[in-house]
């Protein structure tokens, strides 16, 4: 196989370092307009290639792809619909993390000329959306009359420290979309916008202890509208350590994370560029270790019976490698899709999110596998 990664930055460079891994991925590709800020642990060899690529510039990114058999994108979110349609025009299979419904739904509406061009097009595939959604997925199928449907996903320091109790796995900016921009979910059968860091609740894990979860944006993908007619609720909650969401409330009503810039003395000021320039030094906190945990909750019937069963994930930084646990779930989730479509098993063409592309048994298996687990009980 040979793939190309679109993004060097934490997801990008993990997912890379685990398709090096395998005997039957022949070339990598990494690229990025800055391809020298990869992770150290990318290890070198005659496997692997950097180049510096422009995301936004069409031509040259289909040029690039062309010669490839696959396209994994952990660029910006806001790429992914036109590096979906470059794929297409090289004859690429893409896959991406996704995390924008409306951009999903703008490479749904590319699956014909997918299918036409014979390549698979799988958005949404990373932590969260990706592997929350397609436990999901798998948990509604095991049940005759599924009802209600609970996901909670959070990425969160080994040792917490205040005023936070933060620090950035991933984008910051990403973040902060996710603490600003309304939450769908599904209630009495009907989607509805809830506001973002809202209805906080405690969530126990063991060997963790007490966490708070409320609603943010992005995670879901686009179950709420798919299930509507299946299910009577469904919510997607970040997972945070006690009393983030009280200071991000507070943070987020005095403006602190508007966009529209404001007069500081002569110049003018974006808030949230303000937020992020003092906050990132703050909560950038490179060699300490992290974890991710997540769980998601399905009630309905089965066999005329109440029933609930519940999937379990906590997986930490691997101190071996300096890979970190958010990197481990996320860029491999991207990596193991990767692989299942160049090995055929997501043999289907045309669009599909992950939780309709990706088999639940073979994932967990290739999950398991990098030592990440997923435990299920009832």
């Amino acid at each position: 196989m040979r793939i190309l990664v679109l993004g060097a930055g934490l997801q990008g460079s993990a997912c890379t370092y685990d398709l090096l891994l395998e005997e039957d991925v022949g070339a990598v590709t990494l690229a990025d307009l800055r391809p020298e800020a990869a992770a150290a642990f990318l290890p070198e060899g005659s496997k692997l290639r950097k180049v510096e690529a422009d995301f936004s510039d069409g031509a040259a990114m289909r040029a690039l792809m062309t010669g490839h058999d696959i396209v994994l994108s952990a660029a910006p979110y806001y790429f992914n619909a036109s590096l979906a349609e470059a794929a297409i025009e090289a004859g690429c299979h893409f896959s991406d993390l996704g995390g924008n419904t409306g951009i999903v739904r703008e490479q749904l509406a590319m699956s014909e000329r997918a299918r036409a061009a014979g390549v698979s097009i799988v958005p949404d595939v990373g932590l969260a959306p990706g592997m929350v959604n397609v436990l999901v997925a798998e948990g509604i199928r095991r049940f005759d009359d599924p009802r209600r449907v609970r996901m909670y996903v959070g990425g969160l320091p080994r040792h917490p420290v205040p005023p936070l109790d933060y620090q950035v796995v991933y984008s910051l900016e990403g973040v902060l979309d996710y603490y600003t921009t309304p939450s769908w979910v599904l209630a009495d059968g009907e989607t509805r916008e809830v506001e973002a860091l809202s209805e906080v609740e405690t969530v126990t894990f063991e060997g963790l202890g007490e966490l708070e979860a409320f609603h943010t944006a992005g995670g879901a993908s686009l179950q709420p509208w798919e299930l509507a007619d299946r299910l009577e609720s469904l919510s997607y909650k970040t997972l945070r350590y006690p009393g983030h969401a009280r200071i991000m409330r507070a943070i987020r009503g005095l403006g602190l994370l508007g966009e529209e810039p404001v007069r500081v003395g002569v110049q003018d000021v974006s808030p949230r560029e303000l937020f992020i320039a003092c906050a990132r030094p703050v909560l950038m906190r490179p060699g300490e270790p992290d974890l991710v945990a997540l769980r998601v909750v399905v009630e309905g019937e089965r066999e005329g019976e109440p029933a609930r069963l519940t999937f379990d994930v906590l997986d930490y930084a691997d101190e071996h490698t300096g890979i970190s646990a958010m990197e481990r779930t996320t860029g491999f989730t991207l990596s193991i899709v990767g692989l299942f479509l160049g090995r055929g098993v997501i043999a289907g063409r045309g669009t599909a999110p992950s939780y309709r592309a990706i088999p639940y048994g073979p994932y967990v298996e290739a999950l398991a596998a990098r030592g990440i687990l997923v435990k299920e009980s009832e």
